[in-house]
C-alpha cells in the first residue's frame, strides 16, 4: 500500500508540473511557448506511462487471484460450497432488513 501511495503521489506531482507549464505557455510565445508545450507532452507521456504499468500489475494481481481461487476450490470443493451458502445466507439477511 505504501508504494501506491508514493505512486499516486508522483503522478499528482507530475500533473501538477505540467499543468504549471501548461499556464507558463500561456503567457509565453514563439520558441518559449514550443518548448513549454514540448515539456508538458513529455510530462503527460510520463504519467500516461506510469498509469499502463498499474494497469499492467493490477491486470496481473487480479488474473493471479482469480488463478488461486480456482485452484482452492477445484481442491476444497466443499468449503467452497459452504462458504457461497453463508456468503448467501449474510446477503439475504441485509436484504431482507431493508
Amino acid at each position: 500500500m505504501h508504494r501506491r501511495d508514493r505512486a499516486v503521489d508522483e503522478i499528482g506531482s507530475m500533473l501538477s508540473e505540467a499543468q504549471d507549464a501548461l499556464r507558463r505557455a500561456g503567457d509565453e510565445t514563439g520558441d518559449a511557448a514550443r518548448e513549454l508545450r514540448h515539456q508538458v507532452a513529455s510530462r503527460l507521456d510520463a504519467v500516461k506511462s506510469r498509469l499502463h504499468a498499474f494497469e499492467g500489475n493490477a491486470m496481473h494481481r487480479a488474473r493471479m487471484a482469480t488463478r488461486r481461487t480456482d485452484l482452492y476450490l477445484h481442491a476444497n470443493p466443499w468449503q467452497g460450497m459452504a462458504m457461497a451458502a453463508v456468503l448467501g445466507f449474510v446477503a439475504g439477511l441485509l436484504m431482507n432488513r431493508r
